[in-house]
C-alpha cells in the first residue's frame, strides 16, 4: 500500500519510535510528543511490533476483516452474469434491485466497468439465397415532403420549413441474392399501399426475368392486414415475418434505406419533395446497373441476374 502523503509516522519513523522506546529507554509519552503524533498511537505502533516484530510496523489494508451489510457472492455473481450479457448498469441495478453504486464497484473489481472490456458479441450469422428470385425483403422509410429547400440548405430552421404538407412512404423491396432493388413513393403506409409497392416491385423484377417465392417483412400492421395477406396467397408467395425488435433479420432492406438516405434522398439539395420524387428512378437505375455492390466483390447488383446478362449489349 502507498503511505500518505502527509503521514506522520512512514515504516521507517515507525521503527525509530520503537527503538527510542525498546532501546533508549526513552518513555512513550517523551518519544508520542517528540514525533508529533499521539500517546496512543506510540503504544500501538509498540504493541504492534511486540507482537508481530519487524512486520508489525509495515503498512496495511484498513479493509475490516468481515462485512456484514456486503453483498453474498452468488448476488455478485449475477451482476457480473448480467453484465456478460452487455446489460448496463442501470438495467442490472433495476433487475438484481442493487444499488448503482454497488453495481459499478463489483464490476470494476472484475475488470467488466467497460462494454469495451467484455467478450465481443455473437457474430451475425449471414445468408444468402443461391439465386435471385429465392426471397424479397420488403420494408418502408417514412420521408418529409416540402415544397421548398429544408435548413440543410438554408441554415434556418424556421425559413426553411415547409408547414402543412405531411409525409411520403418509400416502399422499398430488395431481392436478397442479386440485391437488385426497387422504391416506390406512396401517401401512407396502410395495407392498399403495401399491395400496390409490392405489385410494382414484382412486375419491375419480371421484366428483369426474375419471379419470387417469398417475401420478408417486419410485423408492421401494413403487412399483416388481411389485404396484403391475400395478395401474398393469390401470388404464391410465403411470407415470413422478421423477430420482433430484431431489425437486423431484414438487413439488407435496412442498409438499402441507409444507401438510398445518403445517395437519394439527402444526396442533394431539391427544390421540392416532388423533384425529389422525381429523381428516385433514375438512382434507382444507377443503384442497380451501375453502383460498386461490396458485397458482390464491387460488381453492380444486376450483374447476378442470367437473363440481363445475355441482352446486356443492349443496354445503354
Amino acid at each position: 500500500m502507498n503511505t500518505h502523503k502527509n503521514a506522520r509516522l512512514t515504516v521507517s519513523g515507525r521503527a525509530l519510535l520503537v527503538q527510542r522506546i525498546t532501546q533508549e529507554g526513552l518513555r512513550p509519552i517523551e518519544v508520542a510528543q517528540a514525533q508529533g503524533v499521539s500517546v496512543r498511537t506510540a503504544y500501538k505502533w509498540l504493541n504492534r511490533y511486540r507482537a508481530e516484530g519487524e512486520e508489525g510496523l509495515k503498512d496495511r489494508s484498513s479493509r475490516p476483516v468481515s462485512c456484514p451489510h456486503a453483498l453474498a457472492p452468488e448476488r455478485q455473481e449475477e451482476v457480473i452474469k448480467l453484465r456478460r450479457q452487455r446489460k448496463t448498469y442501470r438495467q442490472i441495478s433495476q433487475f438484481l434491485k442493487v444499488g448503482h453504486s454497488t453495481v459499478g464497484r463489483i464490476l470494476s473489481r472484475s475488470g467488466l466497468n467497460r462494454l469495451a472490456y467484455l467478450e465481443p458479441p455473437a457474430p451475425v450469422i449471414r445468408y444468402e439465397y443461391p439465386q435471385p428470385g429465392g426471397l424479397l425483403h420488403l420494408d418502408i422509410k417514412k420521408l418529409g415532403r416540402f415544397y421548398k429547400p429544408g435548413h440543410r440548405v438554408t441554415k434556418d430552421r424556421l425559413k426553411g420549413r415547409s408547414y402543412h404538407v405531411g409525409w411520403e412512404y418509400a416502399h422499398v423491396a430488395i431481392d436478397d441474392n442479386s440485391r437488385v432493388a426497387h422504391s416506390s413513393l406512396h401517401q401512407d403506409q396502410s395495407g392498399r399501399s403495401a399491395c400496390l409497392a409490392l405489385i410494382k416491385a414484382l412486375r419491375y423484377y419480371a421484366s428483369l426475368g426474375v419471379g419470387f417465392e417469398r417475401v420478408m417483412t417486419d410485423n408492421g400492421p401494413c403487412y399483416k392486414s388481411g389485404r396484403f395477406k391475400r395478395l401474398c396467397r393469390r401470388l404464391g408467395l410465403k411470407h415470413i415475418y422478421t423477430k420482433p425488435y430484431t431489425p437486423r433479420t431484414n438487413g439488407k432492406a435496412e442498409r438499402f434505406i441507409q444507401t438510398a438516405l445518403r445517395e437519394w434522398a439527402y444526396a442533394r439539395s431539391y427544390e421540392s419533395s416532388d423533384q425529389r420524387a422525381a429523381f428516385l428512378p433514375e438512382w434507382l437505375h444507377e443503384y442497380n446497373w451501375h453502383r460498386p455492390h461490396a458485397s458482390l466483390n464491387y460488381l453492380p447488383p444486376i450483374s447476378r441476374i442470367a437473363f440481363v446478362n445475355n441482352v446486356v449489349g443492349l443496354h445503354s
